[in-house]
């Protein structure tokens, strides 16, 4: 757990970490501090590996050998910092596009608190200089392609650890720049990596984990703001109260299921419109299942959220050092497989939410239930709302192809040494491209629902939903005549992102 300190610092312990903490850290943008407790198990760490490396005829992993299929080739003790710089270099191979700079501010944070527990190797004060670039807003240049998720994210995590040796290219204060002209700047000297330093930043899933924490954030709120936007496509659809009432969900017992009925209630209590006398029997099931399809996905965030926070709080370098056991070990924890899985689990439940969200849109503007087709006043000459479904539809199709589970996928490495590996990078950068899509999609619903809102009137929703559209109408307004519907859309997409956040 983190501690918060005067002057809106942040101690890193060696306790657990949570997305919500997380989520708070950068909020605040608190600055971070290594506590005693996390320097003395680094520093003790640290002490026995190098004694241990004064011991003739020892071979340990990526510590006194080469690397992957290399692992059999012995490297002398004087040669051990160069073998772990050639390996940060060697591996910074990423490809594609940059990496925001909130996932890499995520990867320094949470290979930070990897490294506080004691069994990695590294010296504090390379710790305390990734946290010198945190504090500082020194971000390395990261790229998204390029990791496996199986000896951990390589790749991203080379480009990460570049600038520690000042090398590389640097994100600082909105200039891209060499990391050895920062460093300079600050007076900072690159660091000399000893016996297993390198491995120890270039293994691990900080790359998987920081898309996932991101994405965790992001989901929090797209499952509120689903919710309510929803809530009012059932006003304005003049559907019905009853499929949301405890009753029905108590005797299914989901957790999700009954937090979404609920939820619904809540955001419809006090409206005119849902207490009115209703001449529809039944609604479809985009309305009438909303508690079991978006408390699905509660559900899965929910789950998705354990195996997060286990991960950021787990050591995930190799080999692994027990100080007080004496033992060092080569083993696996850099592979990404419980990630991978969690991450394409958490694509699909939140496409999901576009999915049973554009089936609202279409039932909205089809001109049933005393709305004119379309949403205008005068369907004809004006097209009104028909194009906007067309881009939600356009945006869950998309959805689907991205989809497929990249945690199905294994492709041989290293010469058959790495012969199974997780892609969870992979899915890890999908997931924010999915989340992005979702967020448009209920966007689109927002702005074709409180158009059909306005042919309720003079009846009122509830007070939250008024309230929402109050603020909402500041920037998206009621559409009488036909006006290029983009820049509207877009607003509407940024307020699902930003409402009450």
């Amino acid at each position: 757990m983190s501690k918060l300190l005067p002057n809106n610092i942040v101690e890193i312990t060696i306790e657990n970490l949570t997305v919500e903490i997380i989520e708070d850290i950068l909020k605040l943008d608190s600055k971070l501090e290594l506590s005693e407790v996390a320097k003395h198990r680094i520093q003790k760490c640290r002490y026995y590996l190098d004694e241990k490396m004064n011991e003739k005829d020892k071979v340990y992993y990526g510590i006194n050998t080469g690397f992957g299929s290399l692992c059999n080739t012995v490297v002398s003790n004087e040669e051990l910092s160069e073998l772990q710089e050639n390996l940060v270099k060697s591996h910074a191979c990423g490809m594609g596009k940059e990496s925001s700079s909130t996932i890499v501010r995520l990867m320094l944070l949470l290979k930070i608190q990897g490294l506080s527990y004691g069994h990695s190797g590294i010296a504090v004060a390379t710790v305390e200089r990734l946290i010198d670039f945190y504090n500082n807003d020194v971000l390395p240049v990261v790229y998204e392609q390029g990791s496996l998720g199986a000896s951990g994210d390589l790749s991203p995590l080379a480009h990460m650890s570049l600038a520690l040796l000042g090398l590389g290219e640097v994100n600082h204060k909105g200039k891209r720049r060499l990391a050895k002209d920062v460093l300079k700047e600050y007076d900072w000297k690159p660091i000399v990596l000893q016996s297993k330093e390198g491995l120890a930043l270039l293994n691990g899933t900080q790359f998987m984990s920081a898309h996932g924490v991101l994405s965790l954030i992001k989901a929090k709120q797209l499952i509120k703001m689903s919710n309510l936007t929803a809530s009012v496509s059932i006003d304005a659809y003049d559907g019905r109260i009853q499929p949301f009432l405890d009753n029905v969900h108590l005797v299914r017992n989901h957790k999700g299921q009954l937090f979404t009925a609920r939820a619904i209630r809540e955001n419809l209590e006090g409206s005119d419109i849902i207490t009115q006398y209703k001449v529809n029997v039944q609604d479809p099931y985009s309305f009438r299942c909303i508690p079991q399809v978006h408390g699905a996905t509660k559900d899965a965030i929910d789950y998705v959220t354990t195996v997060i926070e286990t991960e950021i709080n787990s050591v995930t370098d190799n080999p692994t050092i027990f100080p007080d056991e004496d033992l060092v070990i080569s083993a696996g924890n850099f592979h990404g497989q419980p990630l991978a899985l969690v991450l394409d689990h958490l694509t699909i439940a939140l496409a999901e939410l576009a999915s049973i969200s554009e089936r609202r849109v279409v039932k909205l503007i089809s001109g049933t239930r005393d709305l004119p087709p379309f949403l205008v006043a005068n369907p004809g000459l004006n097209s009104g709302f028909m194009i906007p479904q067309y881009t939600a539809a356009s945006i869950v199709s998309k959805n689907k192809q991205l989809c497929t589970p990249c945690s199905i996928d294994t492709i041989d490495s290293s010469n058959g040494q790495e012969d199974h590996v997780s892609m969870g990078a992979n899915a890890a950068t999908k997931l924010l491209e999915v989340i992005t899509n979702v967020e448009s999609v209920i966007g689109i619903e927002l702005f074709t629902a409180a158009q059909a809102l306005e042919f309720r009137r003079p009846l009122k929703s509830s007070i939250k939903i008024e309230k929402m559209l109050k603020n909402y109408r500041k920037s998206v307004p009621f559409i009488t005549n036909d006006i290029v519907m983009q820049p509207k859309m877009q607003l509407s997409a940024n307020f699902i992102k930003n409402y009450e956040r």
